[in-house]
């Protein structure tokens, strides 16, 4: 077919409808973009103020003052380092560590509603994706399956019930300073190594491998197993005439490890549960975006659970993005390469090889030298020797090796030098923000995670007595043990 020539009016008028069609088709793509990201509700916005407003209530009672922590700068370390070195102050929630963000996290979980709404939003837009392992990156939750521990939002977890959890203690304390709030209970099983300012309820058990059933997860995850039995139990009791009932709950309620009304029980889970990932990826890590307005270049932290260190480098390296076309949407992953993260792990942890090396190896498992149990470190809450859930959604570009005595060395000089006094695993957070500022080299902006204040480790931690007998006394007089 011979092409068709434009000419005087007629040209004009085709060029005319041409733009007119472009102009339509920008506007739509424009509103598409625009409805996606209302409907993401893309985690760079910044986080909702929690400023009492008159004649309107916050509702949630003590859990409205959880996050949103202040960033602040270490002072000693960033003149020190030639780096701006800053810490996110979670020792400041109400519970008194980062674990208060889990604890609600948890309870209330509404990522299930959240992921089909996001899934049909986009498949509608994009005509049926597979956002599989998108999702699984971005959010933490496979949108084709239903996302773990839901409690509240999946009705496992209903006021006058208990949540279980197995916790080496801050997040122990976190889950019993929110509970109440939901109107459940809480009940913790923590291990017997843990500082006594710790052991708010424990029971007196030896250090044995997950893969036991009296470690304490198992104990806390068959609690919650109980607490579902003896719920039952007062059901079918209730159902029953009186006369056959003949004090059946009463009786088994008298010999059980629960002694009150129980509506039944939620493991919590912190270890697999990926909302504890999502509490930093929805939280942590746009607050500490918001503060820095972007501007940091490192973050580090170490890792228990993994969650913290998962969300945190999730949210800062891997950000939605899209591209515009004329009258299409494509959602893409965008790396950003210029934010580097980073874990430090203390002795007995395996993680460090799995980061560097791709093995969940650490030297106190070589043949000969496995000990009884291998976490022989002063530090709490953080290393570990197997893969989480949580863990492995992080996206790290390298690890380092923090030892006890870098740790202990640190928290002294932190109160010294900056009035402030940490717990073990924010002290052992610093000495890797220093590390990170010794590879990058000065004028760099680097972030950590200031999980919990010393105040709760007063008996081990800061005791010398008990450190000179473990040959961690304190004797720096600076940063010499760091090589500065």
């Amino acid at each position: 077919m011979a092409p068709v020539k434009l000419s005087g009016n007629n040209g004009a008028v085709v060029v005319g409808v041409g733009v007119g069609v472009a102009a339509l088709s920008l506007s739509i793509a424009a509103l598409s973009y625009f409805l996606l990201n209302q409907a993401l509700k893309s985690p760079r916005t910044k986080p909702k103020s929690r400023k009492l407003i008159s004649g309107k209530k916050l509702g949630r009672g003590i859990v409205d003052a959880i996050g949103n922590t202040p960033l602040i700068r270490i002072n000693s370390l960033s003149d020190a380092t030639g780096c701006e070195i800053l810490g996110k102050a979670e020792f400041l929630n109400p519970g008194g560590s980062v674990k208060d963000r889990i604890a609600v996290k948890i309870i209330e979980e509404l990522s299930g509603i959240l992921s089909i709404v996001i899934k049909l939003v986009i498949e509608s837009v994009m005509g049926g994706l597979n956002l599989s392992d998108m999702s699984r990156c971005c959010l933490g939750v496979d949108l084709l399956r239903p996302p773990p521990g839901q409690a509240f939002a999946s009705g496992q977890l209903s006021p006058g019930g208990v949540v279980t959890e197995g916790s080496a203690g801050s997040t122990a304390i976190s889950l019993a300073t929110v509970a109440p709030a939901y109107g459940c209970k809480c009940h913790v099983v923590i291990p017997d190594d843990v500082a006594i300012e710790k052991v708010c309820l424990t029971f007196t058990l030896q250090p044995v491998s997950i893969t036991h059933k009296d470690h304490f997860v198992n104990i806390a995850r068959r609690r919650a197993a109980e607490a579902n039995e003896l719920a039952a139990m007062c059901e079918r009791t209730i159902q029953k005439p009186k006369d056959q009932a003949n004090g059946e709950a009463d009786e088994g309620r008298k010999n059980h490890v629960f002694l009150s009304e129980c509506t039944g029980g939620f493991f919590a889970d912190q270890f697999e549960n990926l909302a504890n990932f999502r509490a930093h990826y929805e939280g942590t890590g746009p607050e500490i975006w918001e503060q820095t307005e972007g501007k940091l270049d490192a973050f580090v932290a170490a890792a228990g659970t993994g969650g913290t260190v998962a969300g945190v480098s999730q949210f800062l390296k891997v950000k939605l993005a899209f591209c515009k076309s004329f009258v299409s949407l494509c959602l893409y992953l965008e790396k950003n390469a210029n934010i580097k993260c980073f874990l430090i792990d203390p002795p007995g942890s395996g993680l460090f090889n799995r980061v560097t090396r791709g093995v969940m190896y650490t030297k106190e498992e070589a043949e000969g030298k496995r000990l009884r149990n291998p976490f022989d470190t002063i530090t709490e809450g953080i290393g570990i020797n197997r893969l989480t859930q949580n863990f492995m959604m992080a996206e790290l570009d390298g690890a380092f090796r923090g030892t006890d005595k870098e740790a202990v060395e640190m928290s002294r000089y932190l109160v010294k030098e900056d009035g402030l006094c940490l717990g073990s695993s924010s002290a052992m957070n610093c000495v890797g923000a220093v590390r990170v500022a010794q590879k990058l080299g000065p004028g760099h902006t680097i972030v950590t995670i200031l999980c919990d204040s010393g105040m709760r480790h007063l008996s081990r931690f800061y005791k010398d007595e008990y450190l000179s007998q473990l040959g961690l006394a304190p004797s720096a007089t600076g940063l010499e043990f760091l090589g500065l």
